[in-house]
């Protein structure tokens, strides 16, 4: 699974919740009253009127200082990025994978682990992003890079650290991970709210051709 478009989600769902919105006042709005000649009957209070649907909002944070660093030893440091390599349980040779821990400055309970590693084959590369616990799982993680919108991605599972996006990282969002300068994750903690977290894309390319 890949990055998708967010065009067509965003135009869907705000159909979906213009509908839903309408059928709901249509209903509540009271039936007219029927009027007797020696006591008028009151006049209905007017029906609310549909709230258009919000366009969501992406609040800018501004990166602060890198959680503290991942269990390994770290093998070496590229711009932003450090390789980390580990020895999982019951493994035979040690894993490596290129990381990069970002804290947001102004909201310190805002961080994501944006991590790049290959599959034990070599013939797949992955990324995946830790997001913090309480985001909105239903609208998953976006993305851009450079300001250029690259897509969505979904969260695939949960635990006490937080919830994990991953997706195969494919050869053109490799080459624009590796040309780029920054990278924004947005991760939405209401669905009209979402948090966009600056990822530095300095010393990426170096970082992962040093991965074994």
């Amino acid at each position: 699974m890949g990055f998708r478009s967010l065009a067509r989600s965003f135009v869907l769902t705000a159909g979906i919740a213009t509908a839903a919105t309408s059928l709901v006042f249509a209903q509540q709005a009271p039936a007219p009253a029927q009027s007797r000649p020696a006591t008028p009957a009151p006049k209905p209070a007017p029906a609310p009127q549909p709230t258009p649907p919000a366009t969501p909002n992406v609040e800018q944070v501004t990166p602060g200082q890198t959680q503290p660093p991942a269990p390994g030893t770290v093998r070496s440091n590229h711009g932003a990025w450090s390789v980390v390599c580990d020895k999982p349980a019951g493994a035979s040779t040690e894993q490596c994978a290129l990381m990069q821990n970002v804290i947001a400055e102004d909201r310190p309970e805002v961080g994501l682990s944006v991590v790049v590693l290959k599959t034990a084959d070599r013939k797949s590369k992955i990324l995946r992003v830790l997001a913090p616990l309480g985001v909105l799982l239903p609208n998953g993680l976006g993305l851009n890079v450079d300001g250029k919108d690259i897509g969505r991605a979904y969260f695939v599972r949960c635990f006490a650290d937080g919830c994990y996006a991953e997706v195969v990282l494919e050869d053109e969002l490799l080459k624009t991970f590796r040309s780029g300068a920054q990278a924004t994750f947005i991760v939405f903690q209401t669905p009209e709210e979402g948090i966009g977290i600056p990822v530095d894309l300095k010393g990426f390319a170096e970082g992962y051709d040093a991965l074994p």
